[in-house]
């Protein structure tokens, strides 16, 4: 069985959770971490949520300008991400998250979600739209015999 993977939407303020099911085809999301408490706090809530999950891997969603390039966001996203590699020893790669958050805006007006409700799930929307995007490239790669 395939290892499960975790996705991550990282923001100023949240980050928001997916995880792919046991088969590694489909991204849920899982919930959301505020980012305005102790750095420990948050790890400790990503560490609990590797081992309920039994996570093997962990991609991150990282900011791209449209034009490819790397910001200030894109920089501190990727700082994050070697952090959380270290702290919690498993592989970390990023994944052009490039219109992740309009995709699950769309995906939520389409549903007709609520602004108030659309508010609340669309960090953990934009981290699964991120997880799904990636998985579905691993599969292309697998079904093309690359990987």
């Amino acid at each position: 069985m395939p290892p499960r993977i975790l996705g991550l939407d990282v923001g100023e303020k949240t980050i928001g959770v997916a995880v792919s099911d046991p088969l590694g085809w489909t991204a849920q999301g899982v919930g959301v971490i505020r980012r305005d408490r102790p750095q420990e706090q948050v790890m400790g809530q990503l560490r609990k949520l590797i081992q309920d999950y039994q996570v093997e891997r962990i991609v991150v969603g990282l900011p791209r300008n449209m034009n490819g390039t790397l910001g200030s966001q894109g920089q501190k996203v990727l700082d994050f991400a070697r952090e959380i590699g270290t702290e919690l020893g498993l592989p970390v790669e990023t994944w052009d998250e490039r219109l992740s958050t309009v995709s699950a805006e769309r995906v939520l007006l389409a549903a007709d979600v609520s602004r108030a409700k659309r508010k609340k799930i669309i960090d953990k929307m934009a981290a699964a739209v991120i997880l799904q995007n990636y998985l579905d490239s691993r599969h292309k790669k697998a079904g093309n015999g690359e990987n």
